[in-house]
């Protein structure tokens, strides 16, 4: 389980094509010293296994599956990634809660620069429609690992973003042209009820 709060901007290394799928080494000197074998971490949201360790390296297994299903198959040597440690127990929840889950890729539409004596960037993505379903105005949905506030749904599969200045320093959303793919993973909460509802209708015999 993971917060949204991008601890580091890593850069991929090396990628190494396996019969399995890929190997990634990820340089990050912020967290790899607090890493162990088998840790998990979010890269760009998708949470990932340590398979190995450096002092400032350290390098995940991506399966085909993950491959296809997120923006991991694009990585190559100097690609920037946000990373995440996984959640302690008893840690502030200073995002939301974020599985590590991707549910699909999204891209960007467009980006508005700030206004004059306005500090914040809007952003606005096209989300695959099931995460769409399950996002609300004021909601919560993380891109690229990064908890994020809805700011408006100006379309069906649509969402805009108010990026605040700290977020876009301290991430890689600022690299993102209109156009650019982003792993997407929609409010868990929202998830859950948009499942029960489907399911447990007046008609259904569990209903």
């Amino acid at each position: 389980m993971f917060t949204g709060l991008v601890e580091e901007v890593g850069t991929v290394v090396e990628v190494t094509t396996r019969p399995e799928g890929r190997r990634m080494t990820i340089r990050a000197p912020g967290i790899a010293p607090g890493l162990t074998d088998g840790a998990s971490v979010a890269v760009d949201g998708a949470c990932l296994t340590v398979a190995a360790l450096e002092a400032a390296t350290f390098a995940v297994d991506v399966v085909p599956a993950t491959l296809a299903r997120t923006i991991a198959g694009a990585y190559q040597a100097g690609t920037r990634v946000n990373l995440e440690r996984a959640l302690r127990l008893g840690d502030r929840l200073g995002g939301h809660l974020v599985q590590g889950h991707v549910d699909g890729v999204g891209s960007l539409v467009s980006r508005t620069d700030p206004a004059p004596g306005d500090g914040a960037r809007l952003l606005t993505f096209r989300i695959p429609r099931e995460v769409a379903r399950a996002t609300i105005l004021h909601g919560s949905i993380t891109l690229n690992g990064v908890s994020l506030t809805v700011s408006e749904l100006p379309g069906p599969d649509l969402v805009r973003i108010a990026i605040v200045p700290f977020t876009w320093e301290h991430t890689n959303l600022a690299a993102l042209a209109p156009g650019a793919p982003v792993n997407v993973e929609g409010d868990l909460i929202g998830k859950y009820v948009g499942k029960l509802l489907s399911v447990h209708t007046p008609d259904s015999p569990q209903g």
